[in-house]
């Protein structure tokens, strides 16, 4: 804001003197900068990522026909996983119907399709393919994730039963990353069975031995086998490894591609155990807190450790959580988390679009996890929908911040000239709006602005335009 003596009388049309052009990275920065931070460099003998998406390619290889067909058939019931949809498809594509069903489950875990009731959409990955080789990794990550749903697990097994493997196959991927080559089936058998024993002792099961009948079908020595069999044979299913029936014993041995998402899997954890702050152990809403007080940074290893000791569905839930809170500062570095997720978070960001306090934000997620430069992601949003940041950004500000990070957050506005902001701020309906217009008034130095702002809060909140 320029200076002026204290009896000049404030200009209706008062320029506001932005900080930089891109105003609304300027509100963001208010609260958090973001800052690049090299990534780590995978083991030697990793192959390009350009190959890597290359053998990605060719996993998904009828996953994205089947997509594709799907986007130009769009309408009414085109998900062709069952009904003449399917149909359909097989003769299209010269296919048969378990082809069919078996690519379009892969096309919807891997992101390359939308389902917004019967019709099927293009996902932005679809859109991507031929030319972003990150978004065929992600896509590829996101189906190696959903392994255990693309095989169908053994019949007659409980699902505790299934639950427990899903859990301990990381230790066997570990195991198979590390050897560097082949694994015999029977030693993977018996890490398998020595981590699911560790996994019930953790939560104090009874051993099966004693537990009553009906309770007798967790994996023991006999029904491990065929679980272990079943883990293989889906993770050989994405593409994460190879079986080999070998001349005297079967062994596995992960490829380049398992090979490497095992690694980020392994960094993932390593940063858990390193967590710099100690927010494990706590809940989204007090970690986020205690990340407020840490440079960006820092607060991305937290983030990571955080959610490297969770569930990745359960994390995002509890994020987004928060974010629904009142505390805009928490809800800011909610989505800042949720950008260290990454695709997994994608399909819950994307729901809280239709959310108004959230939709901002998620907005601006969306479309730099689509590629956009932070600076310039601000173009995805209204006018209304800027204002409306901004006011819960100086929120944020008012509860956590200093007055004179206050008072450089109005030059961080999208609008021209103050009488343009009081206008837009009284017209969008922000909850907060007559407390930061309140905060702001009382911080500004010059007598005349924060008399205009004061009285655009008692407009607010008397009802008035």
């Amino acid at each position: 804001m320029t200076s002026r003596k204290p009896d000049e009388p404030l200009a209706r049309n008062s320029r506001l003197r932005l900080v930089r052009p891109q105003a609304l990275a300027t509100a963001r920065r208010a609260v958090t900068t973001r800052r690049t931070r090299p990534a780590p460099r995978p083991p030697e003998g990793t192959p390009p990522r350009a190959e890597l998406a290359r053998q990605a390619r060719r996993v998904l290889a009828d996953a994205v026909r089947i997509a594709r067909w799907a986007a130009v058939e769009r309408g009414a019931d085109t998900a062709p996983r069952t009904g003449p949809a399917q149909e359909r498809a097989a003769a299209a594509l010269d296919l048969t119907p378990g082809q069919v069903r078996a690519g379009w489950d892969r096309a919807r875990l891997a992101g390359l399709v939308e389902l917004h009731g019967d019709t099927a959409r293009p996902g932005w990955r679809l859109h991507a393919w031929d030319r972003d080789d990150s978004a065929v990794l992600r896509g590829w990550v996101a189906l190696f994730d959903a392994w255990s749903l693309v095989h169908p697990a053994p019949e007659r097994v409980a699902a505790a039963a299934v639950a427990e493997v899903v859990e301990a196959v990381p230790q066997v991927l570990s195991l198979l990353q590390l050897s560097q080559g082949p694994v015999l089936v029977p030693a993977l058998l018996d890490l398998l069975g020595q981590r699911v024993e560790e996994l019930r002792e953790e939560r104090c099961e009874v051993p099966a031995a004693e537990q009553a009948p009906e309770a007798a079908d967790t994996p023991a020595v006999d029904g491990l086998p065929a679980l272990l069999d079943w883990a293989l044979e889906g993770l050989a299913a994405v593409g994460a490894l190879t079986l080999d029936p070998g001349t005297d014993e079967r062994h596995a041995t992960l490829t380049p591609l398992g090979n490497w998402a095992v690694w980020v899997k392994l960094e993932q954890i390593c940063v858990a155990a390193q967590s710099p702050a100690g927010n494990i152990e706590q809940s989204a809403e007090d970690m986020l807190r205690g990340c407020a007080r840490l440079t960006p940074g820092p607060a991305r290893d937290e983030y990571r450790a955080w959610l490297a000791a969770r569930t990745l569905s359960s994390a995002v839930g509890e994020l987004l959580a928060v974010a629904r809170g009142e505390d805009a500062l928490l809800r800011g570095l909610a989505f800042e988390a949720l950008r260290v997720v990454g695709a997994p978070a994608e399909a819950e960001v994307r729901a809280t679009v239709a959310e108004p306090p959230l939709r901002p934000y998620a907005l601006l997620w969306l479309a730099e996890y689509e590629g956009a430069d932070p600076d310039d992601a601000q173009e995805v949003l209204t006018r209304e929908e800027s204002t409306w940041l901004w006011v819960d950004t100086a929120a944020a500000v008012a509860d956590h911040g200093e007055s004179e990070l206050l008072v450089r957050h109005l030059d961080s506005a999208v609008q021209g000239t103050v009488p343009a902001l009081l206008d837009e701020v009284r017209a969008i309906g922000h909850p907060r709006t007559v407390q930061v217009l309140v905060a702001l008034a009382a911080a500004h130095p010059d007598p005349a602005l924060a008399k205009a702002v004061r009285r655009a809060a008692f407009q607010v909140h008397n009802g008035g335009a």
